[in-house]
């Protein structure tokens, strides 16, 4: 797992050591609030999750650094907004 890390293939594919390490922390934020995986691993170590979520294509970073997963629509996928207005 942490050899995927040293590789360059997974910093070219998002982008950057930066973004890399971005779309990991974010991701991680995601799976520990209760997001599911994306992809099936024969693991509990929500960083191989990620990586093996990373290298399959199914999150990725948007121009504006959002977490995006693929296939899921602009906006989709994040917790309700709550409308506080009424309150």
């Amino acid at each position: 797992m942490i050899d995927e890390l040293r590789e360059e293939r997974i910093v070219n594919k998002v982008g950057g050591r930066f973004k890399l390490s971005t779309l990991i922390q974010k991701r991680l934020v995601a799976i520990n609030a209760g997001s599911r995986p994306l992809v099936t691993v024969d693991t509990h170590d929500k960083l191989e999750i990620v990586i093996q979520e990373i290298m399959q294509d199914k999150i990725y970073l948007d121009s504006s650094s959002n977490l995006r997963i693929t296939g899921e629509p602009e906006g989709g996928g994040g917790p309700p907004e709550l409308d506080l207005s009424e309150l």
